[in-house]
């Protein structure tokens, strides 16, 4: 039954981190950051660390690959953000 539910919770991570996919290749394409908005990625981003420690401490496979994905692509969007900002 355990195995069953971490499936689901593999499939949720990979859609939810795919999610973000897009957003860094347009970003990385086009070197446009006007309407990403620096604070929402940095609050965000201390909620997948928090997220990530969660998923370490229980242990749990489907956060810790979740959210390591996800805080590297929020970490990339950052630094977007920070180099191209007009």
């Amino acid at each position: 039954m355990a195995f069953n539910v971490e499936i689901i919770g593999v499939a949720a991570a990979i859609f939810t981190t795919a999610a973000f996919v897009p957003q860094v290749y347009k970003t990385y394409k086009t070197k446009s950051v006007n309407e990403l908005s620096l604070g929402m990625y940095l609050v965000f981003l201390t909620g997948l660390i928090l997220w990530l420690t969660y998923g370490i401490l229980i242990n749990s496979f489907a956060i810790i690959l979740a959210n390591t994905i996800t805080t590297i692509l929020v970490m990339v969007l950052i630094y977007f953000i920070l180099r191209y900002k007009k």
